[in-house]
């Protein structure tokens, strides 16, 4: 992840919708028909970029073009089951399921190791395609491929291959971000969103199978992010520190993905466990989250990344981040009712925002960045539409969550 390539031509369209597109800005935060169907032409424009399917060259199945990483492919498919699971349109499942099942993702062993994507994977990506496959085992979404494992064997595959390799040579312990000496500066380098994506794996397997060791890892991942300085005192999350500092220089960077991340692992434990203190992290969490609300007096309550935004300097890899955090806060509200007043309150405007932000026509949809705006600030591509997408279509859920560990397909 984060390491750079040129410029992107998008794909042929995946998936079905027929056009014109709804008008995202049409969106009535009040009618469920409104978010749905917006939300069916921001999944519809998320496709359009993704041609895997059809594509002559085996590798890129589940994966994206260029500039985009193979993490983000594993995020999409992860915003794409919650499309499915939100709406009930079932238009792209025959496609998520070919991804996730695809040995050019799974890797041999079915871990995501992949030799394809060696190049490119560090522990960070294992985490959003574990969130992707924990979602589907999660909902029991259907697993077509008669070759591969449950999705939730899968997921403890990914918790396996990462736990492996649990580094307590600098820093007491936790995982850098990078797996190969081939991938520049990641082996020097142990991070938030490795180590969150990690500890959020484990709070959802330790639900999904009652298994006391997932409990156990989920409380050592939290204790040392806290421990080496990743969160502080008010639960702020950085982004990591250098390995050959034995960590004691933290970066100052917070981003909003790191910050949903942890805080809907720790929702996830207070729903598994009832224990008030993941209870007390939850909501302390989602208090610190403020700060990535509201850049200016006139944008009460719209998200943005505090990083990058401002000034014009967010990555490829940065202009998807919001998604998560907004995929995360309304997740967490889910398995903790008492978050949802909060998470609204904050959620409501930047919703309405989000889809400001995005236009559509006969051809396609397009969405910017900066949601503060009022509008569309023309900047353009997945990322974009991708942020959009999680923040509209999970925005009216009362799915409850709290029985998970007795439905999750095995």
């Amino acid at each position: 992840m984060v390491f750079f390539k040129p410029a992107l031509v998008v794909s042929a369209a995946a998936g079905a919708l027929a056009v014109p597109y709804t008008q995202p800005n049409t969106l009535d935060l009040n009618n469920t028909d409104s978010v749905k169907a917006v939300a069916g032409s921001l999944a519809h424009g998320a496709m359009s970029y993704y041609n895997g399917n059809v594509s002559s060259d085996a590798k890129m199945v589940g994966d994206l073009p260029e500039p985009y990483y193979w993490w983000q492919a594993g995020a999409l498919w992860g915003a794409m089951l919650d499309y499915y699971h939100y709406t009930g349109d079932p238009s792209y499942n025959d496609v998520i399921a070919q991804a996730l099942t695809a040995k050019v993702n799974t890797g041999p062993n079915f871990d995501f190791m992949p030799p394809e994507h060696a190049s490119e994977e560090g522990n960070d990506d294992l985490g959003f395609w574990g969130f992707a496959v924990m979602a589907a085992a999660e909902r029991n979404f259907t697993q077509p491929n008669p070759d591969a494992p449950s999705w939730l064997q899968m997921g403890i595959n990914i918790f396996d291959s990462l736990a492996s390799r649990w580094n307590t040579t600098h820093c007491g312990g936790g995982l850098l971000w990078q797996i190969y000496e081939s991938n520049p500066n990641g082996l020097n380098y142990k991070n938030s969103v490795s180590n969150g994506g990690f500890f959020q794996l484990a709070a959802r397997l330790g639900r999904a199978t009652g298994g006391k060791k997932y409990f156990d890892w989920a409380n050592k991942g939290w204790d040392w992010s806290e421990n080496v300085g990743f969160i502080d005192a008010d639960l702020k999350v950085y982004d990591g520190a250098d390995s050959r500092d034995e960590c004691t220089k933290v970066n100052p960077l917070s981003f909003t993905y790191s910050t949903g991340i942890y805080l809907y692992g720790a929702a996830v434990m207070a729903n598994a466990t009832g224990e008030s203190v993941w209870h007390n992290r939850a909501v302390k969490m989602l208090d610190t989250s403020k700060h990535f609300f509201g850049p200016f007096e006139n944008s009460t309550n719209i998200m943005y990344e505090p990083a990058c935004e401002t000034v014009g300097t967010c990555n490829t890899d940065m202009k998807t981040f919001k998604g998560y955090l907004s995929r995360f806060m309304y997740k967490s509200a889910q398995d903790l009712p008492e978050l949802k007043t909060e998470v609204l309150k904050l959620m409501t405007p930047t919703t309405q925002a989000a889809a400001n932000a995005c236009t559509a026509n006969d051809t396609g949809v397009a969405c910017g960045q900066r949601w503060y705006v009022g509008g569309n600030d023309q900047s353009g591509g997945l990322g974009q539409m991708m942020s959009a997408l999680e923040a509209v279509q999970g925005y009216d859920s009362q799915v409850d969550l709290s029985s998970l560990a007795g439905n999750v397909a095995a």
